[in-house]
């Protein structure tokens, strides 16, 4: 009799443990290329983001491509995520936006990244989604919007995530606040359109934290550096925690990178991570 009654209250009480689980902290990887993945590791990074320029690009021979292949499958750090995406000269607003071209180099690039065991793509590309001056903005989103919903279903195809980030005004004049994002990737609505929250760019736009909350369901992915000069986190001493309590309230699962400029990547790796790890771990003791 005991044993069925225990059976029964594991039962009742097994979604209520479920529910108040702690969701895991967040891995913390790098943007940087895979040649410093060894170093990357030993400081205790997971994943390495490189650049589609570099690793995907169908300017790359088959044979560049297999020999950065082989190079990505021996390193240490993962490598599941790329960055610098669509080429400047690659327009995906205003009137010289070619659909077929950039459809043709989506899937050229998604083709290789499901090759490479790449997961999700960041759609930053500040330059190629910048609107030509005099657009008129209402029409430029709805033809984002009508082309964003077109590389989406080519990214199905390869099982591949394409996120947008935000980026503040001085690299681009559309989608500059996560909210802008938010919208775009709402009226997209796609499973393999979604999101990246840069957090660097929401402070440069002096944009809260409170954008992280209003994205749950479509916030896949972080970027991360200091404010004033893209410094590594724990240069000036930023407080990145109210950003990432916001992760954390809405269970972000997704990986946080450091997106930063480095001087002496030998002696600064560490101690960015060492900074950034104890914030995100302060962010996650309590919802």
């Amino acid at each position: 009799m005991k044993t069925w009654l225990l059976f029964i209250f594991s039962l009742v009480i097994h979604p209520f443990l479920q529910s108040n689980a702690q969701t895991p902290l967040p891995a913390i990887g790098i943007c940087t290329s895979f040649s410093n993945d060894s170093l990357a590791a030993a400081s205790g990074f997971t994943y390495v983001e490189e650049t589609v320029r570099k690793i995907l690009s169908p300017s790359l021979s088959e044979a560049q491509f297999r020999e950065q292949l082989h190079a990505l499958r021996s390193s240490r750090c993962k490598v599941q995520s790329c960055n610098v995406f669509v080429p400047g000269y690659i327009k995906l607003t205003g009137s010289e936006v070619n659909e077929a071209r950039v459809l043709g180099y989506v899937d050229s690039v998604m083709q290789r990244a499901k090759i490479a065991g790449i997961k999700l793509i960041v759609l930053g590309s500040g330059e190629a989604r910048k609107m030509p001056e005099g657009t008129d903005r209402p029409k430029a989103v709805q033809q984002f919007v009508q082309l964003g919903r077109k590389m989406a279903v080519i990214a199905a195809k390869y099982d591949v995530v394409i996120a947008m980030e935000n980026l503040n005004q001085s690299e681009t004049n559309f989608v500059n606040t996560l909210t802008e994002g938010i919208e775009v990737a709402t009226a997209i609505h796609h499973p393999n359109f979604r999101l990246t929250a840069d957090i660097y760019h929401m402070l440069r736009e002096n944009e809260s934290a409170a954008s992280i909350e209003k994205a749950k369901g479509l916030l896949v992915h972080c970027h991360i550096a200091e404010k004033e000069k893209r410094s590594a986190p724990g240069v000036t001493k930023e407080d990145f925690r109210p950003y990432f309590a916001a992760l954390h309230k809405i269970d972000f699962t997704g990986h946080i990178m450091m997106e930063c400029r480095w001087d002496d990547p030998a002696t600064e790796y560490k101690p960015a991570f060492d900074y950034l790890e104890g914030q995100l771990k302060e962010a996650w003791v309590t919802k």
